[in-house]
C-alpha cells in the first residue's frame, strides 16, 4: 500500500523537476538569444566560445545562419559533455543547444542602443543572465558551458573565469580578421557576461565561511547552534605571543545571515576576533550552493 503512494509521488516529482529544468534552459536560451539578435549581430560584435566562432562564420560567409553554425560546432563538445559531466547534463545540453539554436533563428527583438560600448555592457548583462539561468538547470544551452562546467565538476575552477580562458583563441581572431576595435568590444561583453553569468549562478546563494575567536566561545557556540541552526566546527589553537589555548569557532553561513552573526556576535562579546571570508562553492547538506549537473 505504502509502496503503491510512494511511486506516483516519485514520478509526479520527477516529472517537476524536468519541467523546472526545461523552463529554465528555455527561459535563459531566449534571453540569450535577444542579445545575440538584438545587439550583437546588429553591431557587428562577436561573443566569446562557441556562439563567437559561430558569428565569426557568419560575418565571413553571411548565408550560413548563427544557429546552424552553432549547431555543427557543438557536435564535437557532447562527447565531452558525455564522457566528463555525465548523462543527465549531457542530454539536456542537446536539448538545451536545440532549443537556442531556435530562439536565435526565430527570435528577432531590435534593441535601440547606439554607442558602442553601452552596446557591449548591455549585451554583456543580458547573455551573461541567459547563461547564468540556463546553467541554474540540470543543464546548458551548449558551447562552451559543457566545457565550463566540465572543469567546474573536476578542478573547481569558476565558471566565469573558464569562459574567459577559452574565449581568449576568439580575441584573437576577431582582431586579426576584424579589427582591434572589435577585439576590445568583445572583450568588454565576455568580462560582463562572465561576472553576471557567476553572479546569476552562484553569486545570490554564495555562502561565507566564519572564523570567531572568544573569551566566551561557549555562548557563541550555543547561540549559532540555537538561533542560526547552523553546525560549528572547534579548531584546537594556541595563541602565537601567549603561548595560551585559544581555540577557534568555524561555521559557515549564508550571505543573508551575515549581518545576523555579527549582531549575535557583538551582543556577547564585543572584543570577539572575527574573520568572514567568501566562498567558491560549498558542497554538503542544507548549506551547500553548488548546482547540481
Amino acid at each position: 500500500m505504502d509502496g503503491n503512494l510512494v511511486k506516483p509521488q516519485s514520478r509526479r516529482k520527477r516529472f517537476g523537476q524536468i519541467l523546472w529544468n526545461l523552463s529554465l534552459i528555455t527561459t535563459g536560451s531566449v534571453i540569450c538569444a535577444i542579445a545575440v539578435n538584438g545587439i550583437l549581430i546588429p553591431q557587428g560584435f562577436v561573443s566569446g566560445g562557441v556562439t563567437g566562432l559561430a558569428l565569426v562564420v557568419h560575418y565571413l560567409l553571411p548565408q550560413i545562419s548563427v544557429s546552424t553554425l552553432y549547431l555543427l560546432l557543438n557536435i564535437p563538445l557532447f562527447a565531452l559533455g558525455w564522457k566528463y559531466v555525465g548523462r543527465r547534463f549531457f542530454i539536456y545540453s542537446i536539448i538545451g543547444t536545440l532549443i537556442f539554436s531556435a530562439a536565435v533563428e526565430w527570435i528577432r527583438l531590435e534593441i535601440p542602443v547606439q554607442d558602442k560600448l553601452l552596446a557591449a555592457l548591455l549585451a554583456g548583462i543580458i547573455f551573461g543572465i541567459g547563461v547564468g539561468i540556463t546553467l541554474r538547470s540540470a543543464g546548458s544551452s551548449g558551447g562552451t558551458d559543457i566545457l565550463s562546467v566540465m572543469v567546474l565538476t573536476r578542478f573547481s575552477v569558476r565558471l566565469g573565469n573558464t569562459v574567459i580562458a577559452f574565449n581568449g583563441a576568439v580575441l584573437i581572431m576577431t582582431a586579426f580578421l576584424f579589427s582591434l576595435e572589435s577585439a576590445l568590444y568583445t572583450l568588454i561583453f565576455i568580462y560582463v557576461t562572465a561576472h553576471f553569468m557567476d553572479l546569476v549562478v552562484t553569486g545570490l546563494s554564495q555562502r561565507k565561511a566564519v572564523m570567531i575567536i572568544s573569551r566566551l566561545q561557549e555562548e557563541i557556540v550555543k547561540s549559532i547552534l540555537g538561533e542560526l541552526d547552523r553546525g560549528v566546527t572547534i579548531i584546537e589553537g594556541r595563541g602565537g605571543y601567549s603561548g595560551q589555548a585559544n581555540n577557534i569557532v568555524y561555521t559557515v553561513i549564508t550571505f543573508r545571515e551575515l549581518s545576523r552573526i555579527k549582531r549575535l556576535i557583538q551582543a556577547i562579546d564585543p572584543d570577539a576576533f572575527v574573520v568572514v571570508t567568501d566562498t567558491t562553492e560549498v558542497m554538503g547538506h542544507r548549506i551547500g550552493n553548488q548546482p547540481h549537473w
